[in-house]
């Protein structure tokens, strides 16, 4: 008798217990047990579940209540998915909660099979990110919205700020990874950093806030689901900016991020309306609405448009309202459109920015990058960016040796720079991008750059600047756009299209290395090489100019030569990607590599006409003339006397002031 009271009496604690497990949520589970309960015989349980629930690449997928029992059935199905990625994500607190679970029943009971599944979780982490530093919702990819960069309910700051910890060294989670591994942490974490720099929203030339997803090419903001359209978020980007001002020692270009990014939060706030919920005699929301309440706590809208700051609400049919009234009740009950979260960003800013402000060199017109934070900066970009606009004295960036991972540009109003290497070999200027990467149509080769020019009166000087992308097709290294630039000493290395040289302006490269396989010399510019090296890497093309009609002059090359890989033999100085292109060789030395012929029409009959290909006095194996094409030219002395880098790159100006190129 006494031994069934006792039965009993355990069947019914044991009962009363998974009931209160079962009316907990998972997310008060990982985040409100405390660490005595992980010690109990119901977190083994529910380890065991999430054990079962990883899946080999080392994610889970979402939305599982993990305290839920499983029949053995049911667990036969979770075997069968392991081999199975889909629906693998970090949305809705997804791998994320997961692994803080697991670190934290580790802790308590430190058994291999918790930390090998949380390693393999952060190694699924790691490997989802994007090469811009980006996190899609789905890895592996999925279709439509989820492919974004996804900021929308904290997806990509959760997992930066779980690799924080643990690049920091922290005991938040409990089970550390190897050096190696935590070393790809900090990566992760600085390349994550980098992508919400570059995905910050600019209003009229004005930094603002952040979107909830980012398109993974352009990194514009993007549409998800027919209710989330573009625009500016109120909500996630508050936790964009925790995440920034988590970051010890901030550079320049964070202080500004954060400055501007709360700047719009004071601009946006909403003080005379308040949310106010209905709900039926079950205590379920039945209705929601605004309504007015002077000097009531600030709150902001979830979305913003992104031309004016103003609020707007969708249904499911994608259409902007001017209010949530105007919306049906499914989305108007069934979703967040207004929040506080920004009020906790604005009371942290105040002490952040006491100790946090832009750290302003001694001498606003020469200033050093370095990547250990020695110098004024670590990253050129944040150098170019807090340069003065139009600046009517020359500033000189100075680079000390590193490899710089940055895709940089040099905006028009960055007139007058200079930016000037330690060393041609060791600084390093190295970005990945190419055609098919970017996917955007059938112009995407110009958004392929590692470094573009779009200002006047800038001088590149000792840099190495590379496309690493690879053999994969179109992928530029340098792109110059603009007016009176000179790149001096310089080693432009990639593949297919290599140097970008166009527009209407004057371009001069002196003792460069150039080296490419297909037209790695391209553009409408009035170029002249003096004394550089041109390195063919493939059977191929080397030029592909452009030149426009009216133009005196396109590409000059003076004392150049012209090498090859070894097993490279077939090579065209040029075709034209335009019928009027302009390409003159003087005094070079061509190598064998060159074929007799010399030059191609790009299957063009017209451009044989319209085009200008000349040689004058070059030497070497290639230099033999007998061959060439007929309706190329071979210049006199006299036409020859003309192709002088003065009369190619002088502009009118005073006597007084010496020519732009002269101190080169």
């Amino acid at each position: 008798m006494q031994k069934t009271i006792l039965l009993f009496l355990l069947l019914v604690g044991f009962s009363k217990g998974q009931s209160q497990i079962l009316k907990t949520s998972w997310n008060d589970i990982v985040n409100k047990k405390d660490e005595a309960w992980f010690q109990s015989k119901e977190a083994e349980e529910i380890a065991q579940n999430v054990l079962l629930y990883q899946r080999d690449i080392g994610g889970w997928p979402k939305n599982i209540q993990m305290q839920e029992p499983l029949s053995e059935k049911e667990k036969s199905e979770l075997v069968a998915l392991k081999s199975s990625s889909k629906g693998c994500t970090i949305d809705n607190g997804a791998t994320i909660s997961e692994l803080f679970f697991l670190s934290k029943i580790y802790k308590q009971n430190p058994k291999e099979e918790y930390k090998n599944a949380f390693l393999k979780g952060l190694d699924y982490l790691l490997m989802a990110q994007y090469e811009n530093g980006g996190w899609p919702q789905f890895y592996p990819l999925e279709k439509k919205y989820s492919s974004h960069i996804t900021y929308n309910d904290d997806a990509m700051t959760n997992v930066m700020l779980l690799l924080k910890q643990i690049k920091d060294k922290t005991d938040y989670y409990s089970i550390q990874p190897s050096e190696e591994i935590r070393e790809k942490t900090s990566r992760a974490f600085d390349k994550g950093i980098d992508c919400i720099l570059k995905t910050q929203y600019r209003q009229k030339g004005v930094l603002t806030s952040w979107c909830a997803q980012h398109d993974e090419f352009t990194l514009l903001p993007a549409d998800a689901r027919s209710f989330e359209l573009a625009s500016l978020s109120g909500y996630e980007s508050a936790k964009i900016l925790f995440v920034l001002m988590s970051v010890k020692n901030p550079s320049n270009e964070i202080i500004t991020a954060v400055n501007s990014a709360v700047d719009w939060l004071e601009k946006t706030k909403i003080t005379n309306l308040k949310e106010e919920r209905i709900y039926d005699e079950k205590g379920k929301m039945i209705d929601k609405k605004m309504i007015p309440a002077q000097n009531s706590e600030p709150i902001w809208a979830r979305f913003m448009e992104l031309e004016n700051n103003k609020p707007f609400f969708c249904d499911r049919d994608g259409i902007k309202k001017d209010s949530i009234s105007q919306i049906g009740l499914e989305r108007r009950v069934g979703y967040a459109w207004y929040g506080s979260a920004p009020q906790k960003v604005l009371e942290k800013f105040e002490k952040w920015s006491k100790q946090n402000f832009l750290k302003k060199p001694v001498d606003e017109n020469n200033v050093t990058v370095v990547q250990d934070g020695s110098g004024d900066y670590t990253s050129i970009q944040e150098a170019i960016n807090q340069a003065k606009a139009f600046p009517y004295e020359k500033i000189t960036i100075y680079i000390k040796n590193g490899i710089y991972k940055e895709k940089i540009k040099i905006h028009e109003w960055n007139s007058n720079l200079q930016l000037i290497g330690e060393s041609q070999e060791k600084t390093i200027i190295a970005f990945d991008d190419y055609f098919g990467k970017m996917g955007l149509g059938r112009n995407s080769t110009f958004y392929t750059y590692t470094l573009m020019v779009q200002a006047d009166d800038v001088v590149l000087r000792n840099l190495t600047i590379q496309n690493v992308a690879g053999e994969v097709g179109q992928a530029v290294a340098l792109s110059v756009t603009s007016n009176r630039v000179a790149v001096v000493n310089c080693k432009l290395l990639g593949n297919q299209d290599t140097l970008y040289v166009t527009g209407t302006g004057k371009q001069y490269f002196k003792n460069c290395y150039i080296e490419g396989t297909t037209d790695f010399i391209f553009g409408s510019a009035t170029a002249f090489f003096e004394n550089c090296e041109i390195h063919s890497k493939k059977d191929s093309y080397i030029t592909a100019s452009s030149t426009p009609k009216d133009s005196a002059f396109g590409y000059v090359f003076s004392n150049c030569k012209l090498t090859a890989t070894d097993s490279v033999s077939k090579v065209y100085l040029g075709r034209p990607w335009r019928i009027y292109a302009k390409t003159v060789f003087l005094n070079c030395n061509l190598g064998r590599h060159i074929l007799p012929e010399g030059w191609h029409n790009w299957s063009k009959p017209e451009a044989e006409k319209t085009a200008f290909y000349a040689e004058f006095q070059n030497n070497g194996e290639g230099s033999k003339t007998q061959s060439r094409v007929k309706w190329s030219h071979q210049l006199s002395k006299k036409e020859a006397k003309k192709y002088t880098k003065e009369n190619i790159l002088n502009e009118s100006q005073p006597d007084s002031k010496k020519q732009w190129y002269a101190d080169f």
